[in-house]
């Protein structure tokens, strides 16, 4: 797969992410939120099963432990942040939760240079930037007033950096990027349904009630979105998966102002356009320049 396309893939997946924050904003008028993660990350499990059965069949050889070590450490990460980002939401809005978890595009290569040592190319920085200030925009271009909701969606950003780093680290070395979405899927639901069904009052008539969200989150925005990225990110860097896939701030806002009615600012605009501008940056500018003569 050329980079190119996976950034493609990458979008693709930041955009399903975006339509998701509907779902998962909605189904809290029903359902608890760890046990929406529970039944979610369920769903997503039992859809890429049999993907990742046909990928084992096909593998050259079986995992190592260290690599399924590394699977269920994303697991716990993906587990980690979707908690935080579900419980915020129940505090804070559609287009803010958006905002807020695309701050990853900044944790990522913050942690990667300051933990890992690995320098990204000089134009992730500027892109970075773009981003960042793109997310803002569509925010209002104000202050963000912080409340409880807001600063565990920050929390959340971290994780997801976390996770990005960790899935570019063992997505292409293992050579199966089907059995590690599978993986953290299965490590997600497993927790969420535990912890949802001890702390959080259960309920048929609330699943049922919330079953289109479970549905679509669990086959869409985790399913295939997740799987999507941990493919999109064998061909590419943690730090640019990072611009392509905070794009889903700004699908998020789109479909909280349709679906939901929350408003755009006219501010937000020009955010779209300064991430898209930023997505123009760090893919085609690493072209430009390695064409440049000496």
């Amino acid at each position: 797969m050329s980079r190119q396309f996976a950034n493609l893939v990458l979008l693709i997946a930041g955009a399903i992410w975006g339509m998701g924050f509907v779902a998962q904003s909605t189904a809290m008028e029903a359902i608890g939120p760890l046990q929406f993660i529970g039944l979610r990350f369920l769903v997503a499990t039992l859809f890429i099963a049999p993907f990742a059965w046909v990928e084992m069949r096909r593998a050259a050889r079986p995992l190592a432990r260290r690599e399924t070590g590394g699977f269920v450490t994303i697991g716990l990460a993906l587990f980690a942040g979707m908690v935080l980002q579900q419980v915020g939401l129940l505090y804070t809005s559609v287009t803010n939760s958006g905002f807020l978890t695309g701050l990853y595009v900044v944790f990522v290569p913050l942690i990667s240079l300051l933990v890992l040592r690995v320098r990204p190319h000089p134009l992730i920085w500027p892109g970075v930037t773009m981003t960042f200030a793109g997310i803002w925009l569509l925010a209002g271009g104000q202050a963000v007033d912080l409340n409880r909701g807001d600063l565990l969606t920050i929390g959340c950003a971290v994780l997801w950096a976390v996770q990005l780093i960790l899935i570019a680290r063992f997505a292409l070395s293992s050579g199966r990027p089907v059995a590690l979405a599978f993986v953290q899927f299965a490590v997600t639901a497993a927790l969420g349904l535990a912890f949802g069904l001890a702390l959080e009052p259960f309920a048929m008539e609330a699943i049922r009630a919330a079953l289109p969200e479970i549905l679509f989150a669990g086959i869409f925005a985790s399913g295939v979105a997740f799987t999507l990225q941990v493919i999109g990110q064998r061909y590419t860097t943690a730090p640019q998966a990072a611009i392509f896939l905070s794009t889903e701030s700004l699908f998020a806002a789109l479909f909280g102002a349709i679906l939901l009615s929350e408003r755009i600012p006219s501010a937000g605009y020009a955010g779209g356009l300064l991430i898209f501008a930023a997505i123009l940056l760090v893919e085609v500018g690493p072209t430009l320049l390695a064409r440049r003569p000496a």
